[in-house]
Formats: C-alpha cells, structure tokens, sequence
C-alpha cells in the first residue's frame, strides 16, 4: 500500500518551491525597477554670471543656492557659478554681504540653462554673529596669519616678475533731472539712450567717459628695493584725453597694485588699514564665518568690519589657507560713513595663486570700484572701475639693478596694436558693454560742447590756455593781474610752446607793465630735451622785472599761488633785478639728480639801503647801494622711492611714498667774472619726509640746515619766508614778517600732523561732519656773523637813515599751530601761535589763518 503520508509531503515540496523562487523573482524585479528609477533621474546644471545691479562688475564670492536644497556653489574672481542638482527645484537664490538677496525661477523643462543675476547694493552689514564665554576663535587665526607675514607677503622674496593685463573704465552715473537738462548734456545723453547696454539694471542713463585697457610686464627686486614697470600696449579712448604718454603710464600697472599684507594701504592718497595689519585688534571685530577641510587642514572664511565706522578702515571678508595661512581670496569695501569726502563706496576685490614650483601664494587678479558720490543733488556722481590680471610669474630672478632705475618705461610702440593682440592679450573678453563703451567715447568726444567743457577744465588745471594752430600755450592765468603800491595794476602775458611746436626745444617768454611805475618788464627761457632715458636737460632764461626782499619766486618756490597773491599789497623792499642763468640737469640713476647752474644777476633797490665796500676801514669805508653778483650752483637730489611720469616735455613727480628726500645745494660767488662783486660760499642741506605715525594719523616734516661763511651785504643771506596774508601758507612762516630776520648759518624745520580723523572720530556729537584734527608747528634758529654786520649801515649815501635788518638773538623764533580740516569739505582753519619775539614792532602774537584745498 502507498504511503499517503509520504505521498503528500512529495506533493508540497514542488508548491513550496515555486513560492520561493517567485517570491525571490518579485523581489529582483522590485530592486531592478528602483535601481531603473533611480539611474533615470536626469541632473539639471545652472550656470550663469553675478553681477553688480550698478556698475555692471562682476561679483566674485557670492554665494548662490538652490532654494529649498543642498546643492550650491560660490562665484569664481570673475563673477561665474556652476550647479549641478536634481529636481525637484523652481528657483536659483543669490546672497552677498552688501547687497540685497534676490532669487530668480528655474525652466523646469531644460536641464541646461542659464541665469545671469544682478545684484542691487545693500547696506555693508555683516550677519549676527554670537561670541560665547572664551577667546574669539577667529583670533586664534588671526595671529597666525600675521605671524606669516613676513613669508606669504610677494614683496619679501628675492625678486619676481609677471605680466599684467589692466582695464580701466570711468563712467557718469545718478543723473539728477537738472543735470541731466542742461544743454550739455541733452547732446551726450541724446547718443547714449538709444543703447540699453550701457543702462543700469532700472533703465538709468549711465555715460561712459573713459576707458582704456593695457599690457605690461612687471619686475621687482628686494635688495635693494626697485620696481619698474615696462608698458607694451595701452588702448585708451577719453573725453577729452587722448592716448599720450602720461594717460599711458597712468592706467599701466604700478597704479593699480594692493597689497593686503602691508599695515596701510594707499588709496585715493588716503591710508586705509589693513585688515590684517599688525594692529589688527586696535580697528577690527573677526568673525570665524566658515571652514572647510582640505585634506588634513582647513581653510578659513574670517569676516570683519571696523570697530568705528568713520576709521579708514575695510568691511567684507578673506580667505586663508589652513596651511600655510597665506591669503587666498579677499573681498572689502569701504562705506559712506568712513571719513572720506565725495566717495559714496570704495570696493577692493583679490584672488591669489598657488605658485607651485616655489611654494608660494602671488597675486592673481584684482578689481576696484570707486563710487564717487554726486558733490550737490544738481549733478551727476561717477563710477571708477579697475581690474587687473596678473600672469606668467617668475619668481626669485632677480635682473642687475640698473635694469630697475626707469621706475616706468614706455615702449616705442606702445601705441602700435590691432584687434587680434588683444584678443590674444585679454584674460577674458569684453562684455558687450565695454566693446559699446569704447564706440560711445569716440562718438562723445568729438561733440563740439564736450571739447569746449574739455578745454575749460585745462585752463583749470595747467593755467594755460592751448592755441593749437599755433602750438602754443597762453598764460599762466593767475599771473594776469595784479596790484600794488608800486606798480599800480600790473598786467601780464606769457606763454610756451607745447609738444605739437617741438618734443625737444620749449620756448617760453613773458611780458608786463605796471600802469604806476610805467616801466615794461620781460623774460624769455629756452629749454632743450637732450634725452628721455635717462631725464636731462639744458637750458638757458633771461628776465628783468621786479622782486621784494624776502618774496622773490626762489623763496617762494613752487607755491604759485601764493607766488601771485605776492604780487599785491604794499610791495615793500622791492628792487629791480636783471636775471639771466644756464642750466644742465640730469637724472644720474633712479632716485638721484644732479643739475649745474651758471647765474648773474644785478640788484637795484627802490628802498634805501647800502652797505660798506671796505668794512675795515670803518665809518670811512666808502658805501654802495648796488650791487652784481655771478654764482654756479650745484645740486644733488636723492629720493629714491621717488617715481616721475613723463607728461608730453615735463615730468611729474608721483611722490616718495614713505623715504625721506635729501637735497644737498652748494653756490659758489665768483668776484670779476662777468661783472661779479663778491667771492662767497653758500651751504644747504634739506630732508623732508612724509610718514604714517601709526594709528594716530600721518606726519610731515621739512627741515633746512645752511651756512654762508662768506662776507656779503644782507640781501644775500638768508631769508626765512614769512607770511602777513589772511591765508595758511605751508612753506611759510605764518606769524613771521616779510623780511623781518636774516641769518648766515641757521636751522628752518617746520612739522604738521594730521590726525586724519583719530580724535573727532570718537566724540559721537560731531564724528558725522567728518572734521579732522591737526598740529602745526615751525622753528627758525639761527645768527649773523659780525663780519657780516660790519658790512650794515644806518644811513644812506646821503645821511639819511635807512632800516637795516632783525637777527635772532640767543632763542628761536618758534610758532605753534592746531586747526580743523576738512570743513564743508573743503575748508581748514589755523589757529596759530607765535611764542617768541613778541617785542618786534607790528607783531601779531596770534591769528586765525584760512586755507582751502581739495581733499577726498
């Protein structure tokens, strides 16, 4: 019998089977169709620019984000992003310190696109950030990037080299309605708003005045420190420039360079601290925003922003590498209520380079925005925009140093270029506003009113007035007039060649003639260029007209202001005098000038004045009221941080930065040659100097030592210059009377402080006027030999008496001085104290001096 048992165990085992394996089945093709959705799920990318709603520059670091997701990205130096996400995702959000955060949608059905974003400026404000009990962890940071200054700072290595790519754009913006009427400017606005390119993000007319691009090769050595720039191309299109030398050397490299690892940088002349100066706790509150791991260390994110909102201080933030701590990035921007004037928002903007072969971070990339803000709500503000790439670095290669001595050189065919070097030249190419830009400038600046506005703000300027048919220029127009006791009204005319006549020879004269004295006065110079590289020159000038004792234009030196506000009044001591000198002046290497100069001159007093011949022979001694004297001078110069640009058949001088300049004169007086009365030696030595005095603002100095010890009559010694006019005089003695002392060895120092600032800037009742505090002070010390004495008279050749001269005695003559700048910014005020010689006649113990001046 069967087994029924048995049998129907037989009979399951096949149903349990088949359970199992479709059990397993469903299972697989459940796993197979997740894995099939899975890998079928599309990736969409997003990629675009950020920009500035404002100026249309790019803005590097913001942060952009898919809202409602974990997928985001960072903007690159030049303002780009790239996403990668998977959906679901309906729009793009973009956020930046500074600016206002804006989103924009998503196309669901494309998986590539792209969104270019404007960003509209904001309050600078940095987000809420929470210190618990404990040390700042951004502090710890902190000193160790300053502690690797002295490493990760370019300037320290042996030498480098690179070339740099620069663009500079300037426009107008913030049109008021009544700016915008005038005449003038209907007729620029009437060619700039038939292009929406050159429109801000809400259709506001925006006029391109000025923008230009250039291609340079940098070099730079530590030991000794030298720098120069050789420009290889520039393009430039202006209203009212043109692309010459000076515009060229101007929007080259040298002018455009930050560096963050210095205590101070200089921008607008204004010295802004560093946010990782030595000092950095004095001015700045760190934040510790972010850190991300890269490899074994991390890279730090440090916001910051200034402890006082009116310091010179940045807002904005860097990055470091964890490693070796050198910066990597770095965004800042200044504010409106910083204490600066006309300057609405100042932005720097850097990217640096891993250089691998030498380990080292170099600059890469840097951009500045300058928004100047409109002066009254009748005008028009402006935007200054500049970028600069660097590349192609060479590092520790140090050149000879002569190579260095031309701080900036222009190729000869610097203006020789077509459009495919630059598009070879260019890191990126020009946007479609710039490409415009460059098509709007040319077309504004051939209108017939733009020239004529151009021509007015370069009489301003130069105080020439440019006959072109002629070549030549007409003026200086702040010495066409004046008046005086002695000349009644003095009128004069004057004029030189410009480079349109000669790119070497300049010729140059002059005419006058006083309506009282009806006398003529006259002067012509020519000057020859005998070479550009290095500087030198000759040349040879002939004048007869009338000084004052005290005043004349060699005291006054470059003051040309004060040289033609001199020419009126009581005009007293004056003397006719015939002038004619040759010169021979050379740039030696960098830094250091030599000239040579041969002079004879006569002296005719319109005041009574004599001096003894022969002094030995007492009240016998025969006595003369004229006198000619024929010198060579010789002198040296040296400021060796000192840079010159070349401006058509001039140079100008773009400062010293932070080195003293000495300059060493020596005069020798040569007796019967050329009709000279006396043999003499005269000695002087200047030193000034500009200097940041740390945080309390920036320090001037300009101190003389002389000697003369040689016998002459008083008119040929020393004169320190006084000032008797109701304005400050900065190379004067301002409580100190025309001609009231004489010294043959003295010691002339004069020294101002400005504190830019540092005090007023901490009493909330006044820091929103922006006033700055400062201190003046001048000492003059010196004597007069008694040979020198011996020479004086008392009375004239026919007994009358006459007025000799004051000496210092056994004290010097010392005045001190505090003030207030920058008032309605433009004005300061002086209150000035004179200390010593109170018993002089017609003294003036104290006075309130004003002065005006132009100042950011």
């Amino acid at each position: 019998m069967r087994n029924w048992n048995e049998g129907n165990d037989s009979a399951h085992a096949p149903i349990q089977t088949y359970s199992l394996k479709k059990t397993l089945l469903c299972l697989l093709l459940f796993a197979l169709v997740c894995t099939t959705n899975s890998f079928s799920q599309t990736t969409y990318t997003i990629k675009g620019k950020i920009t500035d709603a404002t100026t249309g520059d790019a803005i590097p670091f913001a942060n952009v984000g898919i809202k409602a997701s974990l997928a985001g990205a960072t903007t690159n130096f030049d303002g780009f992003y790239q996403i990668t996400f998977t959906p679901p995702a309906d729009s793009v959000i973009v956020t930046y310190v500074g600016y206002e955060s804006k989103s924009k949608p998503i196309k669901p059905d494309l998986t590539e696109q792209t969104i270019d974003i404007q960003l509209s400026p904001g309050t600078l404000q940095l987000k809420e950030v929470r210190i618990f009990a404990g040390e700042n962890p951004a502090y710890a940071i902190m000193r160790k990037i300053v502690a690797g200054k002295d490493k990760n700072n370019t300037d320290q290595l042996d030498a480098y080299e690179y070339e740099s790519y620069n663009k500079i754009q300037i426009d107008i913006d913030n049109l008021s309605d009544k700016f915008r009427n005038r005449k003038s400017v209907k007729k620029m606005t009437h060619i700039v708003d038939k292009y929406d390119e050159v429109k801000g993000e809400n259709g506001e007319t925006i006029i391109p005045i000025f923008i230009s691009e250039s291609v340079s090769d940098v070099y730079y050595r530590r030991n000794p420190k030298k720098k120069k720039e050789i420009i290889n191309k520039t393009k430039v299109s202006g209203v009212g420039l043109t692309d010459g030398s000076l515009v060229s050397q101007l929007i080259g490299s040298s002018f455009q360079q930050y560096n963050f690892y210095n205590n101070w940088l200089n921008i607008l002349d204004k010295d802004f601290v560093s946010p990782i100066a030595d000092s950095w706790k004095v001015y700045y509150e760190y934040y510790l925003s972010d850190s991300v791991k890269n490899g074994d260390q991390y890279d730090y994110q440090i916001d910051f922003e200034p402890k006082h909102e009116q310091d010179l201080a940045f807002i904005g933030s860097f990055w470091v590498d964890g490693e070796t701590y050198a910066l990597t990035q770095m965004d800042v921007s200044v504010g409106k209520r910083a204490n600066l004037n006309f300057i609405e928002k100042i932005k720097v903007q850097q990217s640096y380079e891993f250089f691998e072969e030498q380990n080292e971070w170099v600059t890469s990339k840097t951009r500045v925005l300058i928004d100047v803000d409109e002066p009254t709500k009748q005008t028009a503000g402006m935007l200054l925009k500049f970028y600069s790439a660097n590349s192609k670095y060479k590092i520790n290669s140090p050149r000879d140093p002569k190579f260095y001595d031309t701080a900036i050189e222009l190729k000869e065919d610097y203006m020789q270029h077509d459009s495919a070097y630059w598009q070879k030249s260019r890191p990126e190419s020009l946007s479609a506003n710039e490409l415009l830009s460059f098509q709007l400038v040319d077309s504004l600046k051939m209108l017939p009113v733009v020239k004529t506005y151009t021509e007015i703000l370069n009489i301003l300027v130069n105080g020439y007035k440019r006959i072109d048919k002629w070549n030549i220029d007409i003026g200086p127009y702040l010495y066409l007039y004046a008046n005086n006791k002695v000349e009644g009204h003095r009128f004069r005319l004057g004029f030189k060649t410009d480079p349109g006549f000669s790119r070497k020879w300049i010729f140059s004269g002059y005419g006058a003639y006083g309506t009282k004295d009806k006398a003529f006065k006259y002067g012509a110079g020519m000057d020859y260029i005998i070479d550009r590289q290095p500087w030198t020159m000759a040349g040879i000038s002939y004048s007869k007209d009338l000084e004052r004792l005290g005043v004349s234009a060699e005291t006054i030196g470059p003051n040309t202001l004060f040289g033609a506000f001199s020419r009126f009044g009581a005009f007293r001591r004056a003397y006719w005098q015939e002038d004619i000198s040759a010169y021979f002046k050379r740039e030696l290497v960098k830094g250091l000038t030599g000239s040579i100069q041969i002079r004879h001159r006569d002296f005719r007093p319109l005041f009574p004045f004599t001096y003894k011949t022969n002094p030995e022979a007492g009240i016998e001694s025969p006595v003369k009221s004229t006198f000619d004297i024929t010198e060579i001078n010789l002198e040296t110069r040296l400021a060796s941080k000192e840079t010159f640009l070349q401006n058509d058949n001039e140079r100008i001088s773009m400062g010293n930065g932070n080195s003293p300049a000495f300059t060493l004169r020596y005069t020798l007086g040569i007796k019967n040659f050329l009709g000279g009365d006396f043999n003499y030696n005269k000695f002087s030595f200047n030193i000034k100097q500009s200097f940041r005095f740390g945080v309390i603002g920036r320090t001037y100095y300009n101190v003389t030592f002389g000697l003369i010890p040689s016998t002459l009559p008083y008119p040929l010694l020393y004169t320190p210059l006084g000032n008797e006019s109701l304005f400050y005089v900065d190379n004067a003695f301002n409580l100190m009377r025309y001609f009231e002392f004489m010294s043959d060895r003295y010691v002339a120092l004069r020294v101002e402080h400005n504190f830019e600032g540092f005090l007023l800037n901490r009493i909330p009742a006044i820091r929103k006027l922006k006033l700055r505090m400062l201190a003046t002070g001048r000492v003059f010390y010196g004597s007069v030999s008694d040979a020198n004495l011996s020479l004086s008279t008392t009375t004239d050749e026919s007994g009358n008496e006459i007025q000799a001269f004051n000496k210092l005695k056994d004290r010097p003559y010392i005045e001190l001085g505090y003030g207030i700048d920058n008032i309605f910014k433009a004005g300061r005020i002086d209150f000035v104290h004179r200390l010593t010689y109170l018993s002089n006649p017609n003294v003036t113990p104290f006075a309130v001096k004003i002065s005006f001046w132009f100042s950011l």
